[in-house]
């Protein structure tokens, strides 16, 4: 097993035996060619490289003219690099085939590295909600490091003014922030339909206040009934929760509750369908299954008018 370095941020050993001008002169940034097999991601790195319009505009531009702008790295212990900004040029100078990138190499820390890539990724035209959520708690908690502040008081007093100076650099307001970060409360798949805008975000904030268990229980539902929470339904499902009173029952008929403009979809009762359907099904498998048979009958019935048609 590899030896784990932990970056403590410290003084490097061999700069203990510089001038101050010379350390001072080791730490300017320096453009190099680098190998892209030494250079790896950030750890936790919450922005997605998606060939999109946009990539596929970058893949072309570096296949033409190569990297132009460099990406930014910093050096690790074990002398391999790791990627602040430039994750895009990257991984399309990847798909081009070269074997070298240009990167400034910055004498930097962690949490340094991890604020320029948050002020980097959020410049992207297409950003995802999951994307922003987990950058803005990122650079939070390392924006909190830095002050020596703790890094577990995302919401405390002293969690405010840090999130102050951070809506200081970006479009977002103190609370709107706060609603992002409250994204990275949502399991997997639940933040997964707010990306894909099949649950709003307003709802979703509300829901990040769910237990896990109980998000779950809310898949479920929203499986078997074919719809996502409003808004009003998710503030409900929040309150129940905070008083302990939030049940899959409860979430079922939270969610069976007529929203406006709603459509009038077909519904069944568990009890009547259960005859019919294999044991320990799901949701899901249900309306997979009774589709499946709706168009076996279909056939059937095909078949048999052309049989009288004869």
């Amino acid at each position: 097993m590899a030896e784990k370095h932990i970056d403590l941020g410290l003084t490097a050993l061999d700069e203990l035996f510089m001038t101050e001008e010379g350390r001072q002169e080791n730490r300017l940034p320096r453009i190099r060619q680098i190998p892209l097999d030494m250079i790896d991601d950030m750890p936790d790195h919450p922005f997605k490289v998606r060939r999109d319009d946009d990539m596929e505009l970058l893949i072309e531009s570096v296949r033409d003219h190569g990297v132009i702008t460099p990406i930014i790295v910093r050096q690790k212990e074990d002398g391999r690099y790791e990627t602040a900004a430039g994750h895009r040029r990257r991984m399309a100078s990847k798909i081009n085939g070269l074997t070298t990138i240009p990167a400034e190499v910055r004498e930097m820390t962690r949490d340094e590295a991890i604020i320029i890539m948050c002020e980097s990724n959020l410049q992207r035209t297409k950003i995802l909600p999951s994307e922003k959520a987990f950058s803005y708690r990122m650079r939070l908690e390392a924006m909190k490091r830095q002050a020596g502040r703790p890094a577990k008081d995302y919401f405390g007093p002293v969690g405010q003014n840090s999130r102050d100076e951070l809506a200081e650099t970006t479009s977002d307001s103190t609370r709107q922030i706060h609603r992002f970060i409250r994204l990275t409360y949502l399991i997997p798949e639940l933040l997964t339909m707010v990306d894909e805008e099949t649950i709003a975000f307003r709802p979703a904030v509300e829901l990040s206040y769910l237990t896990e268990q109980e998000q779950r229980d809310l898949l479920e539902t929203i499986g078997y009934e074919d719809a996502t929470p409003s808004l009003a339904q998710a503030i409900k499902m929040k309150e129940m929760s905070k008083a302990g009173t939030l049940s899959m029952d409860s979430i079922l008929s939270i969610m069976c509750q007529k929203k406006p403009n709603q459509k009038e979809k077909i519904s069944f009762h568990t009890e009547k369908l259960k005859p019919y359907l294999p044991k320990n099904i799901t949701p899901k498998q249900t309306e997979e299954y009774i589709l499946k048979a709706l168009e076996y009958y279909q056939r059937y019935r095909e078949r048999m008018k052309e049989r009288g048609d004869r």
